[in-house]
């Protein structure tokens, strides 16, 4: 479903987030699946 691929895409984009720009932050989502 498009909310599955959205999910993933965040997924994607915090953990290129965190490869390429090494600094301390905080995420708001904690990367846990949200139930509709």
């Amino acid at each position: 479903s498009s909310v599955e691929d959205l999910q993933a895409k965040i997924a994607d984009f915090i953990e290129h987030f965190n490869k390429t720009m090494a600094k301390p932050f905080r995420w708001t989502y904690q990367g846990k699946p949200l139930k509709a």
